[in-house]
C-alpha cells in the first residue's frame, strides 16, 4: 500500500512540477490575446531582440495592459538591474523601459533570470524553434526556467483559437534557424 501511495504522490509532483506557472490564463483572455498576437506587425522575436538594447531578455509576451494591447519584456543588465521593457508590437520600437524594484514582478523577474544559467542559447531561438515545429502558429509568450541541471524556455503559441505550449531546452546545442533577411 505504501508503495502505491507513493506513486500516486510521484505522479502529482511531477505533474504540478511540469506545468508551467505562467501558463494559466483565461478563455477571456485567451479570446482577447489571440487576434492582437495575429494581427501586430512585429513578432515576439523581433521584440526580444529589440529590448537587447536595454539587457539580456529572460521572459516576452502580449498582453492587454489597461485595455490595450502590449508587447512586455523582462531584461536583466549587469545581472542584478531589472527591468520591464514595452515595445510597440506595431513599429518594433521601444515605447519605454521601467526599472522593476520590488514585489512579485522583481521575483518572477529574478527566478526567470536564474532560469537562463545553463542556457547556450537565447530566447529568441526558443521561440525560432517552437514556430518552425509548429507551423502557421505565433508566439504569445517566453519565459525561462530551471528544470533540473537543463535551462528551459517555455513558449505557449497560438494559431486561430488553437493555443499551444512547448518547452525548449537552451541547454543543449541545436542548429540555429537561420534569419530571414
Amino acid at each position: 500500500m505504501p508503495k502505491i501511495l507513493a506513486a500516486v504522490l510521484a505522479v502529482f509532483a511531477f505533474a504540478f512540477w511540469s506545468i508551467p506557472a505562467g501558463a494559466a490564463m483565461s478563455d477571456k483572455e485567451k479570446a482577447e490575446l489571440a487576434p492582437v498576437v495575429s494581427s501586430a506587425k512585429v513578432t515576439l522575436e523581433q521584440g526580444l531582440l529589440a529590448s537587447k538594447k536595454n539587457g539580456k531578455p529572460v521572459s516576452g509576451k502580449f498582453e492587454i495592459e489597461n485595455g490595450k494591447p502590449q508587447l512586455s519584456v523582462y531584461i536583466v543588465k549587469d545581472g542584478t538591474k531589472y527591468s520591464e521593457v514595452i515595445v510597440d508590437h506595431t513599429s518594433g520600437e521601444i515605447a519605454k523601459a521601467e526599472p522593476i524594484t520590488g514585489g512579485d514582478d522583481l521575483a518572477e523577474a529574478k527566478k526567470q533570470s536564474a532560469g537562463l544559467f545553463r542556457a547556450t542559447r537565447e530566447l529568441r531561438e526558443a521561440v525560432k524553434e517552437a514556430k518552425r515545429d509548429n507551423p502557421g502558429y505565433q508566439a504569445v509568450s517566453v519565459w525561462s526556467e530551471m528544470k533540473g541541471s537543463h535551462s528551459m524556455a517555455t513558449v505557449t503559441l497560438v494559431k486561430d483559437n488553437d493555443w499551444k505550449t512547448t518547452v525548449i531546452d537552451l541547454t543543449v546545442y541545436k542548429t540555429l534557424i537561420k534569419e530571414q533577411p
